[in-house]
């Protein structure tokens, strides 16, 4: 514990949803919920307004859709909230070489790593600071916490909330915690709560009062004597620069369940493939294969097969996965598929054998493609072109209107607003899904942009044919179901 509040915790507000409101002008004020919009997705974030009517993060989106059924239910746009997080990264990394991100919107920082002073003011003007310079680069408010510890910086940032500051001054800890609900502390989930609550205990101060002893006769040691430290305001875990990861792993969650084993096959193996994207994007190597079935009555199985060493082999992990599907009963139907890799290294211990028979079906595949059957040259045949999908919320560009966004989409037709994060509140055209002047397009930077990055930035002035409030039915269902992380 340190005796000045210089562990900062920054919390972007509503980050999805708020990126979303700050890019697309007609929805700022308005609910916004992000997450997958099928009748199976979740919600990843709710703005402020979505608040309001009840609706939280992962709560199903047909229960939010419920509960506030004017709202903008959009797809989340990953490529936006990397670019926006990696540039408060870089505000961060400049107060301190020691920042811990826990995820894209949320990070510890040392101060006295960068040189700040071990005082309460010089803390709160570097947080103040801050906070200006968030606005500033992304247009997006985040809130700041500082305590001496990071557990009491995380509990003041979201005390904090939104857009705000909040500093546990050292030797108030006890005062600050008592009132809360256990709830607030990590590592209690409902379960936790459950059997405290049974034992007469509610709040902090009452888990402190219960004393170590009964806390780690009701919870066991570790749990026990972790949480009774908790609830006295000590935690002195360091912050730490790199977070090594355990494991890597994908998920897809169906609108409709999967019984036709052939095609769940297929979906393993696909994960398999993007496993492997991201295990090689991040430079590392696994050894435990694991795949992940939740089934239709929601019942989820795991299965894991360790390698003789660790590998980011495509086919290697490809056959793994395909193995322990085997050992899945999946007739009933399955809602859920993931794949996953732990048992993370550094480096590659190649398997020569699975080399060998990739390298063998490649040869053959090259074969067959040039001794057709018969002996004859076959005729290039295009493959067929899928149908467009248009997701709402997605960017698009039209030769005619320039830059706008998906405001929905069916019976083969697709609604744009036509509007950046620049200009003034968009006008609505309606197009066919097909139609060739519409393409997709890639986010726009939230600040900063302007007609100068060659699309336009005035809003469409024809007349709307079809211009559904943010959020309407517009039609089928068409988005991707979001895995939950």
């Amino acid at each position: 514990m340190r005796p000045a509040p210089t562990i900062l915790h920054l919390d972007m507000d509503a980050f999805f949803a708020a990126a979303e409101q700050a890019a697309k002008p007609s929805l700022r004020g308005k609910p916004v919920v992000v997450g997958g919009i099928g009748v199976r997705g979740v919600v990843s974030t709710a703005s402020y307004e979505a608040r309001v009517f009840g609706i939280r993060s992962a709560m199903p989106t047909a229960q939010a859709r419920r509960l506030c059924p004017n709202a903008a239910y959009l797809t989340p746009r990953f490529a936006l909230y990397r670019q926006v997080s990696e540039t408060v990264m870089e505000l961060l990394h400049a107060l301190s070489p020691l920042v811990e991100p826990l995820s894209l919107d949320e990070a510890f920082v040392d101060l006295e790593a960068g040189g700040v002073p071990p005082e309460t003011a010089a803390a709160r003007v570097v947080g103040e600071q801050l906070r200006r310079d968030i606005h500033s680069a992304t247009g997006l408010t985040g809130s700041v916490g500082l305590a001496g510890a990071k557990m009491l910086a995380k509990i003041a940032s979201e005390a904090a909330k939104p857009d705000g500051l909040v500093v546990i001054e050292p030797g108030t800890e006890r005062e600050m915690l008592g009132p809360m609900t256990v709830r607030t502390l990590p590592g209690v989930g409902p379960a936790t709560a459950e059997t405290l609550r049974r034992a007469g205990i509610h709040t902090i101060a009452e888990t402190a009062e219960a004393g170590e002893a009964e806390l780690v006769r009701l919870l066991g040691k570790a749990h026990g004597a972790g949480l009774y430290a908790m609830a006295l305001g000590q935690d002195d875990r360091p912050v730490v620069a790199e977070r090594d990861a355990k494991s890597i792993s994908v998920e897809d969650t169906f609108e409709v369940d999967l019984t036709d084993r052939t095609r769940v096959r297929s979906e393993v193996l696909r994960l398999a493939d993007r496993c492997v994207q991201r295990l090689r994007a991040a430079g590392r190597s696994g050894r435990t294969v694991v795949i992940k079935v939740r089934n239709y009555d929601f019942s989820t199985l795991t299965r894991s097969e360790t390698l003789r060493g660790p590998t980011d082999d495509p086919a290697v992990i490809r056959e793994a996965a395909a193995r322990l599907l085997e050992t899945v009963d999946t007739t009933g139907g399955v809602r859920l598929l993931g794949v996953g890799v732990s048992g993370l290294a550094d480096f590659t211990q190649e398997d020569l054998f699975a080399q060998l028979a990739t390298e063998r079906e490649a040869e053959e595949t090259a074969r067959a493609a040039a001794e057709p059957s018969g002996g004859e040259t076959a005729p290039h045949e295009p493959e067929e072109e899928r149908p467009r999908r248009w997701h709402p919320g997605l960017d698009v560009v039209h030769d005619a209107y320039g830059a706008g966004w998906v405001q929905g989409s069916g019976v083969g037709r697709v609604t744009v607003r036509f509007e950046t994060p620049w200009s003034a509140p968009g006008r609505v055209r309606t197009f066919a899904v097909e139609d060739p002047a519409l393409r997709p397009g890639e986010p726009l930077p939230l600040v900063g942009g302007g007609p100068a990055d060659g699309q336009s930035s005035e809003p469409a002035i024809l007349p709307k044919s079809w211009s559904p409030e943010p959020g309407e039915d517009t039609g089928s269902e068409v988005g991707e179901e979001i895995s939950s992380r």
